[in-house]
């Protein structure tokens, strides 16, 4: 790939990983509009590690804190709300983890088709904002039980299939359940660390075994992914609160649109 193209894709791709708007579904346009190729392996890594980057630096304290509560915890020492938390976000992780397993390869070679893509991203926008309007929004973080941490976890795995949002889709769920839009957001992004360290640990060895490695493609989109994540995060948990979801929907359902077009031309 050349500069300009990692850093467009980088850049994207640090903005809608976290946003409930889907990143597969805009890594599509550029290949279709511009004819770029396949953006390879080398580039998921960096995008990876530079999402993984920018969470868990704007978590810092967060992390800290669930480490040191989960810890004490695991070697016999109190249960606290911030343990209990540590435990449902592994919790959360587990049905992704293993659908990923067991159905990666399936998904990959067969449900990365543009018509696939955009049907999820109109399908679960539209889901998103019935759970924006008609949840509670009542419930916070502290309150999250293992039951609910399931559920989310589960709707996580969903997110494998491309064009669903891992954010909109675990944020929806969230939203489903009650809890208001800032608890929601912020077990979406804390259960975001644990996926993408599996996720992004298994393309890492993928790439180990290239003769080959773009170490300048991989830091550049690191850095440019990860400054995007970044700022992201924090905007969206900002403003979340006061502008709702109805941007996000609307924009999903004018994006599949968007593809939907595409798709008709080709």
């Amino acid at each position: 790939m050349d500069f300009l193209q990692i850093a467009f894709l980088a850049i994207i791709q640090g903005l809608t990983e976290f946003l409930p708007i889907s990143s597969s579904a805009h890594l599509i346009l550029p290949s279709a509009v511009l004819g770029w190729p396949d953006q390879g392996l080398a580039f998921d890594v960096a995008v990876h590690v530079g999402s993984l980057v920018a969470v868990l630096w704007y978590f810092r304290h967060d992390v800290c804190v669930l480490i040191v509560h989960w810890s004490k915890n695991i070697t016999g020492g109190r249960s606290t709300p911030e343990s209990r938390l540590g435990w449902q976000i592994i919790l959360a992780t587990i049905p992704a983890g293993l659908a990923g397993l067991l159905l990666g390869d399936f998904i990959e070679t067969h449900l990365r088709s543009t018509a696939v893509i955009a049907t999820t991203t109109i399908l679960f926008g539209i889901l998103l904002g019935a759970s924006d309007i008609y949840g509670r929004r009542s419930r916070v973080l502290t309150e999250f039980t293992w039951r609910s941490a399931l559920f989310v976890g589960v709707a996580q795995a969903i997110a494998l299939i491309p064009g669903t949002s891992r954010s909109g889709i675990t944020i929806t769920a969230a939203l489903a359940l009650g809890f208001d839009r800032a608890a929601a957001a912020r077990f979406s992004f804390l259960m975001a660390i644990p996926i993408i360290v599996l996720s992004g640990g298994y393309k890492t060895l993928q790439l180990a075994q290239l003769e080959y490695v773009p170490w300048f493609d991989i830091a550049l989109g690191t850095v440019l992914s990860a400054i995007a994540a970044y700022l992201c995060i924090h905007l969206f948990l900002t403003w979340i609160n006061r502008i709702g979801m109805l941007p996000f929907v609307i924009y999903r359902l004018l994006l599949g649109a968007v593809l939907i077009v595409i798709l008709i031309n080709t």
